[in-house]
């Protein structure tokens, strides 16, 4: 695989319907999942690896950009982690492997071009304390429906990233 996923035919071609639908799903289950409205909320970093079924303990530190507020995102940062688990070489002295590498350069160029970072990330910063001031509260209803859309549309990515790397993504329905 190319290092530069813009020149690897599998990172531009377009989704088929079945491809298409396993990624809307996984955008649909972190919408449900953060948004806390039909089941109780998940902070984001535990909605995305929920989303992908993967063990939710360690993605608790990402909430709120790392509990402080002064870290990236927690939804952005769990969907790095999310394609590290999925796509890394599970040796822990094993190099980064070439699908993680192609698969780390999409997801962050696409998240670049199609999350709302709002006015807060006019000036490209991911921090969460800079994302969400605008909204004075963060337990305001208007930061939650931001957060919730930023979530899913990571989870979006994530799953396109992935299914444009070769893996067979199923999202499983939510529990319960």
């Amino acid at each position: 695989m190319s290092e530069n996923p813009g020149s690897d035919a599998r990172f531009s071609r377009p989704l088929t319907p079945d491809e298409s639908r396993r990624v809307a799903a996984a955008r649909e289950k972190a919408f449900i999942l953060y948004e806390g409205k039909k089941i109780p909320h998940r902070s984001c970093g535990i909605a995305l690896a929920e989303t992908f079924d993967l063990a939710t303990r360690p993605y608790q530190a990402l909430r709120r950009g790392g509990i402080t507020g002064c870290g990236e995102c927690g939804a952005i940062k769990a969907g790095e982690l999310v394609l590290g688990e999925i796509l890394g070489d599970p040796e822990p002295t094993g190099m980064v492997t070439p699908e993680l590498r192609a698969a780390a350069q999409f997801f962050r160029d696409s998240w670049k071009r199609r999350i709302e970072l709002g006015p807060g990330g006019a000036s490209g910063s991911v921090v969460c304390n800079h994302l969400t001031a605008p909204f004075g509260d963060f337990r305001s209803e208007e930061r939650q429906s931001f957060c919730t859309n930023i979530a899913a549309d990571v989870a979006e990515i994530v799953a396109e990233t992935l299914v444009r790397s070769g893996v067979d993504v199923e999202i499983t329905p939510i529990a319960g």
